[in-house]
């Protein structure tokens, strides 16, 4: 029987309270989680600091100033500097005399997913003891004295004991740090929920996979880490996944505008449901290059279907202006040289539409390359203005986009063009205007609209519109130009919408956003990074992109490193083993007249005070980071 949130929390605070030892446990921003009775009554703290939520340096000021440490000068930096002690998450043991005269030893131990576990213990009786053996050492009787070896050896053997759990916690903890880094260098989130649908487990990554999401989200409910819309397409399958049923499934996560793969698995022990595993990957590319795949596909199977009809009609349309040819010859009456002429003329026009059949369902492979939109824009109204008329105004206009992206110019100017000359027809002969307007949506699409002034358009070509031969102009259009303008962006992975406006009509074409890719020149790089792992991995994705590296664990080897003539760039973690951080590295280079770009990287989370000071001073990168992720920092930082 699986219980309640509510129940297992009553049931733990209970046990807690059995414990003769003090207890407290503070999250990674050094918020109360838990404690149990002992910590209060020990401490003499009020309700407040003993709530879940309240704050670390909260109670200790509120400590120090009822003098729990004796006489304090400057309690701020008192407490300061213990909430600094406490931010390094180092594991110790302290022993302490209260200003009340009791003697407590305090024992704390960092958890896994960030915080504090402390444990603290009334050892004032130990210590009168061991104070009255010392004193009194050469009266005890030698029963006393074999009870005194035998708890030494008996502490002894504790002491071991111990230390094979130490050990075995250090080698337990470095599973964890290896498993929780393979996990965070993924380009996907994983995350496991409890019965009630709270995260228990997350790798941090829920916002790279779904920007506007927060990263920090244990605790939380999925309908709040992921929003109300989002939660409506993925509450079912997580309710079939705590009945036991695993599933994968799509959606489009409406806040994003990307496309989500997500993967629920029950979580099963003993025969007993205890959670669920969610994998979530983002597939925008992946769909965008689905679409334009299948568009292919349509366009090969159009191209099977049409050749041979192509190929039988254009024989009959020679055959019909061969004969028609011959019937001008003989001196018919002028009424039917008239037919003769408008028969030509309709078999020349099944010509035009042929070719234009051929263009559609021919072979037209995409070429992205960087483009400049605004420039893009620029050509489109010099190339379109001389065939519009004076009294159609064509006007263009960017929000953004300075840029470079990755678009096949060609085809998006043919889109535009034809889109342009479908509005100055909507518009007739009178006087009216054009826009095109471009923009960025979110960080996955460039969204183009092309709007005039015109009639608008009816209902039926809202739903055929983009269906080839669909043509409201009559014997006067080919139906084959918004579908042609719909193929090329299907062809890109693109997206085609249609819609009316208060003051005529509009269409909206979406492709995919990318960036055009800048690099770095080659140049030797000064890595320096204390964990070997991290060091390696980072040196191979410097490698892959040219750079030749050199590498350091410290910050003297680093000093001494860069002295070497060549080094182009120096990049260095925040933390590093020995004495100084990379971001005092920074400054003495800086000092010694090294001017070449100087990056940092950390793991350290935003709100930490050394990260705050280093994001002021220098580009840092966040980890984990995969190659692409370095080459854009690289190159989105590089002062040249």
């Amino acid at each position: 029987m699986i219980q309640s949130k509510a129940s297992i929390a009553r049931y733990t605070q209970a046990g807690l309270n059995l414990i003769q030892q003090a207890l407290s446990i503070y999250d990674a921003d050094l918020k109360l989680v838990v404690c149990n009775a002992r910590f209060q009554e020990m401490f003499s703290l009020p309700e407040w600091l003993v709530t879940p939520g309240a704050t670390f340096i909260d109670t200790i000021r509120y400590l120090t100033e009822r003098l729990e440490y004796g006489e304090v000068d400057d309690v701020e930096s008192f407490v300061q500097e213990r909430v600094d002690v406490a931010l390094a998450f180092e594991p110790h043991y302290i022993e302490r005399v209260r200003s009340n005269g009791q003697v407590v030893s305090i024992e704390g131990a960092p958890l896994p997913q960030g915080g504090w576990v402390t444990v603290y213990t009334d050892i004032t009786p130990i210590k009168r003891q061991e104070a009255l053996l010392r004193a009194r050492s050469e009266t005890l009787s030698d029963q006393v004295l074999s009870h005194s070896e035998q708890l030494g050896t008996t502490n002894r053997e504790l002491a071991a004991t111990i230390g094979a759990l130490e050990q075995a916690k250090r080698e337990l903890t470095e599973i964890e740090a290896r498993t929780r880094l393979t996990t965070e260098m993924m380009p996907a989130h994983i995350a496991h929920l409890d019965p009630d649908g709270l995260y228990t487990y997350s790798n941090r990554r829920l916002s790279s996979v779904m920007p506007g999401r927060p990263n920090n989200i244990l605790g939380l409910h999925m309908r709040v880490a992921l929003g109300e819309a989002a939660y409506a397409k993925t509450g079912p399958y997580l309710e079939r996944a705590l009945a036991g049923e695993a599933s994968v499934f799509e959606f489009t996560d409406e806040v994003s505008t990307r496309r989500i793969r997500v993967a629920f698995t029950p979580d099963i022990r003993e025969n007993e449901i205890t959670g669920v595993y969610i994998l979530s990957m983002d597939i925008t590319q992946e769909t965008q290059a689905r679409a334009a795949l299948s568009q292919t596909h349509k366009k090969e199977l159009a191209a099977q279907m049409t050749s041979g009809l192509a190929h039988d009609f254009a024989n009959l349309l020679t055959i019909i202006l061969g004969m028609q040819a011959q019937l001008a010859r003989m001196g018919l009456p002028d009424d039917a040289k008239e037919l003769i002429t408008a028969t030509q003329g309709a078999a020349r026009r099944g010509g035009v539409l042929l070719d234009n059949i051929g263009k559609m369902s021919g072979p037209r492979p995409m070429h992205p390359a960087p483009c400049d939109v605004p420039n893009l824009l620029r050509e489109i109204v010099v190339l379109a203005t001389p065939s519009l008329g004076q009294d159609v105004h064509l006007t263009t206009s960017q929000a953004g986009l300075l840029e470079p992206l990755m678009l096949d110019a060609g085809s998006l100017q043919d889109s535009l063009l034809n889109l342009v000359l479908n509005a100055r027809d909507a518009i007739g002969a009178n006087s009216g205007r054009i826009e095109i307007t471009a923009r960025a949506e979110q960080d996955t699409w460039l969204e183009i609209q092309v709007a005039d002034s015109g009639s608008g358009f009816s209902k039926e070509a809202l739903i055929n519109g983009l269906s080839p031969f669909f043509t409201t102009k009559g014997g006067e259009g080919s139906g084959l130009g918004l579908s042609m303008v719909y193929d090329l962006t299907k062809l890109a992975g693109g997206q085609v919408a249609l819609e009316n406006t208060d003051g005529g009509a509009r269409v909206t074409i979406k492709l995919p956003l990318r960036a055009a890719p800048k690099t770095v020149s080659p140049t030797m790089v000064l890595l320096v990074e204390d964990s070997p792992e991290i060091r390696l991995s980072v040196r191979d994705m410097l490698i892959s992109e040219g750079h030749v590296v050199i590498e350091a664990e410290t910050v003297q080897e680093a000093l001494q490193l860069a002295q070497l003539s060549g080094v182009g760039m120096v990049i260095s973690d925040i933390s590093l083993r020995g004495e100084g951080t990379g971001l005092e590295l920074m400054d003495k280079l800086g000092a010694l007249g090294l001017t070449v770009p100087k990056y940092l990287m950390t793991s350290r989370p935003p709100n930490d005070p050394l990260h705050n000071i280093a994001i002021t001073r220098y580009p840092v990168l966040q980890k984990p980071f995969d190659r692409k992720q370095l080459t854009a920092f690289l190159a989105a930082k590089d002062p040249t």
